[in-house]
């Protein structure tokens, strides 16, 4: 007898009659479209991945690492190195469902959106006869641990071995995540790199992909993923941002809790006392290196949970509680030594896939970062391949998206709860950005409200982790723009709806390690030396009397951080200033978001003790906007138009106000005395002369 078969395809690695109906529908499904040679239904066991190795290695996929132990280097075609943000969308029936609409003429960056009808097309035109000639790997893999009532089951089909390796590290994948799936639904996960064999085109580096017809699609009321033409991590590793973060927060949506860009840390004092904390900063901005942070001031112990990615639901006590969905860390090589992560260091040579790295003659890895610990006599070839490579090369090394992808149990300071079932309790929710002036290092805000604002004003510098080229400024809300998978207005709503009066709301700060003066040198030494921020937000969380208020939050007192034993002295002023004119400039994305939805969130947040119409210092103080703010009119992000239609009014001064909290465009003046019922200023109460004018019927 042979193998068994699914669809006419032979099944060389399994047992079909293991699978549960829905998933046996499923893999039916796709066999029948993509028309595959070979079926591989993954069971997750370690001869399995033995056996991915293997293939990786025939099949020219992979170069080994003969340094370390069961480390493997990929190079990749150059036009895949990066999640293609402008090529993933979200498919809904209507557009308002998935992205604000600004006005026309003017491209959104929060997010791309296809009607439901043309991804049917366009899957049409693309799956149909994608996996001739190569092996369809089924991976079964749970987000989260397994059987946890925060995690959910997700199911691959994918023609790629290095997609099914990687998959193996970066998510809890086997056979046994059936045993909890049984008959329920699951995250219906479709990728193909889009080379069928015989390839029409040749393949660079042996990496097949599309770049031509990449595509990234997610389905967020049937929780489907189709991807398309990228062998790249975030394209195809659908179980990292695709699944864990854009169909796993419209999931969150509907069942109440949040799935955030996120890394999970634990801090124990040198009083022995321990909290949690969630950090949401985008690509490169340092989730991993605060994750795994090694303090150089005594008594403190630093203990990861993950470096990416949380799922957070508040349990029957009202408290929010955290875990880490992924199995695995991803994270991007170049920066990476023993000065800015010892603790990666200390990981990642062991049962690693790199990706785009460069190779060194004795068998090794290189990046830039690790100029002073690579041996005198080492050789180095280039992720292009290009050998002998030296700094006058005049190109980088390695890319600068070059990425590790690293058991999760590999990591020396992994937190004891880290596969806890139930997640771990979190104190404080830290939000921040790369943002080179302006931001202070660390302030705190005054509510739960106040901090949804301050999470959907992120702003940060553009990196390497997409395709984005250059230091741009971009908004960035919750640090999770390039993974919103529904309208962002509605997104600061689910945010608002967590807070109930029985619940624990953690503290929310924000913080810039990354704020420079005025001859372009860092103000704050980051790295290990954040330990002295998390301690000062350990004892905020406790309300420890070390705050001052600001027009944007409460700052450290002078003093309140520890600076002792730092290498350089700290120009504290310069640190902590807000200066005007950057306030002036920053601009939240209002009308961005949607006027609905962004009203919601300013009334949440407004009070009677604040007024402007532009974001400038005053302004800036969140919890204290009132109602007329609704009416801003324009939007900037840094130097960056991105809203026609800004309000050139002139401002004027129309009651005792004094400075510029008592500008306002006179439009917005009226609009807000009609819509709020008012004829006083909330501050000074000067008596507008108002005249209101009846409308007529046909008005």
């Amino acid at each position: 007898m042979g193998n068994p078969k699914i669809e006419n395809t032979e099944v060389v690695h399994g047992n079909p009659q293991e699978l549960p109906k829905k998933v046996l529908a499923f893999v039916s499904e796709i066999a029948q479209l993509c028309q595959p040679d070979k079926i591989w239904l993954c069971d997750g066991s370690e001869d399995e991945n033995k056996d991915f190795t293997r293939l990786m290695l025939e099949e020219n996929l992979v170069i080994n690492l003969p340094k370390y132990e069961n480390c493997v280097l990929a190079r990749t075609n150059p036009q895949d190195v990066a999640r293609m943000e402008s090529k993933t969308y979200i498919c809904t029936e209507e557009k308002r469902e998935a992205i604000p609409e600004p006005k026309p003429g003017v491209k959104g960056t929060l997010g791309n959106w296809m009607s439901l009808k043309q991804l049917d097309e366009e899957i049409k035109s693309r799956f149909p006869g994608c996996m001739k000639g190569r092996t369809l790997y089924l991976l079964p893999f749970s987000m989260g641990p397994i059987g946890s009532p925060i995690s959910h089951v997700g199911i691959q089909a994918s023609d790629s071995v290095y997609v099914a390796a990687s998959m193996r590290i970066m998510t809890r994948m086997g056979k046994n995540v059936y045993k909890v799936l049984g008959d329920k639904d699951f995250v219906k996960c479709i990728h193909s790199v889009g080379v069928p064999l015989p390839a029409q085109k040749p393949i660079i580096n042996n990496w097949p992909c599309d770049p031509e017809k990449t595509m990234v699609a997610h389905k967020t009321k049937t929780n489907e993923i189709w991807s398309y033409g990228s062998g790249y991590g975030g394209n195809s590793l659908l179980g990292k941002k695709c699944f864990s973060l854009r169909i796993g927060s419209a999931i969150a949506r509907r069942e109440g809790w949040l799935a955030e860009h996120m890394l999970i840390v634990g801090i124990t004092n040198p009083q022995g006392v321990k909290k949690y904390i969630v950090g949401a900063f985008p690509s490169q901005c340092g989730k991993t290196n605060l994750a795994m942070l090694t303090s150089p001031i005594p008594g403190y112990k630093i203990e990861c949970v993950g470096d990416d990615i949380a799922w957070m639901r508040f349990d029957e006590n009202g408290v929010l509680r955290a875990i880490n969905p992924e199995f695995g860390f991803f994270g991007v090589c170049p920066g990476t030594n023993h000065h800015t992560n010892p603790v990666a260091m200390d990981m990642i040579f062991k049962n690693t896939i790199f990706t785009n790295v460069a190779k060194t003659s004795d068998g090794g890895v290189f990046w830039e970062g690790l100029e002073k610990e690579l041996k005198t006599h080492v050789s180095i070839t280039s992720w292009t391949g290009e050998k002998h490579w030296t700094r006058d090369s005049g190109k980088p090394a390695a890319h600068p998206n070059a990425r590790f992808c690293t058991p999760l149990v590999n990591c020396p300071i992994l937190d004891p709860h880290w596969n806890s079932p139930e997640g771990v309790p979190i104190s404080a929710i830290l939000f921040g950005g790369r943002r080179p002036e302006g931001i202070p290092l660390i302030y705190e805000t005054r509510s739960w409200k106040h901090g949804v604002y301050a999470g959907a004003s992120v702003s940060s510098e553009a990196t390497s982790a997409a395709e984005y080229k250059g230091h741009k400024v971009m908004h960035d809300p919750f640090s999770a723009r390039p993974f919103l998978s529904y309208n962002a207005g509605k997104y600061i709503e689910h945010w608002l709806q967590m807070e109930k009066d029985y619940r624990k709301m953690p503290k929310i700060f924000h913080v810039n390690w990354f704020r420079k003066n005025k001859e372009g040198h860092y103000l704050w030494p980051g790295f290990g030396e954040n330990i002295r921020v998390l301690d000062w937000i350990m004892r905020r969380c406790d309300n420890e009397p070390i705050a001052v208020e600001s027009p944007i939050g409460l700052l450290p007192k002078e003093g309140s951080i520890n600076l002792e034993g730092l290498p350089d002295p700290i120009n504290w002023e310069e640190l902590f200033e807000l200066p005007e004119d950057f306030w002036k400039r920053e601009r939240i994305i209002f009308a961005f978001f949607g006027f609905i939805h962004m009203t919601k969130l300013f009334d949440a947040v407004s009070s009677s003790e604040g007024r402007a119409c532009r974001l400038d210092l005053v302004v800036a103080r969140m919890a204290n906007i009132p109602n007329y703010q609704l009416f801003i009119n324009g939007v900037y992000n840094g130097e960056e138009r991105l809203f026609d239609g800004m309000n050139e009014e002139a401002l004027v001064n129309p009651c005792r106000c004094a400075g510029s909290i008592g500008l306002i465009h006179r439009s917005c003046l009226e609009k807000w005395l009609v819509t709020a019922n008012k004829d006083k200023c909330d501050l000074c109460k000067y008596q507008f002369h108002v005249r209101r004018k009846q409308r007529t019927f046909i008005q």
